[in-house]
């Protein structure tokens, strides 16, 4: 059975059956879609894949500290700017 690697609400990585919705980057603790534009330039260029995590769903990333991008979820990066 395969499995994928998740960062859970406490930011501890778990083995999950399903794979991750969202995907972030450790240290600027940033969240969005997985075809977020400005994260597969990053990827392209090197170095960031390292630092990437993936989430079940986005209270999961908020929970365990992370915010959502401003480029591919202006939406919700607005109502976290808000608050």
């Amino acid at each position: 059975m395969k499995t994928w690697t998740l960062l859970g609400a406490d930011g501890r990585s778990y083995a999950s059956p399903a794979p991750g919705t969202l995907g972030g980057h450790r240290k600027s603790r940033i969240y969005g879609r997985l075809d977020c534009p400005t994260a597969l330039r990053a990827i392209a260029r090197g170095g960031y894949a390292r630092e990437r995590v993936f989430f079940l769903d986005e209270a999961t990333a908020r929970a365990a500290g992370y915010r959502p991008c401003a480029q591919c979820m202006k939406e919700a990066y607005r109502e976290w700017k808000a608050t």
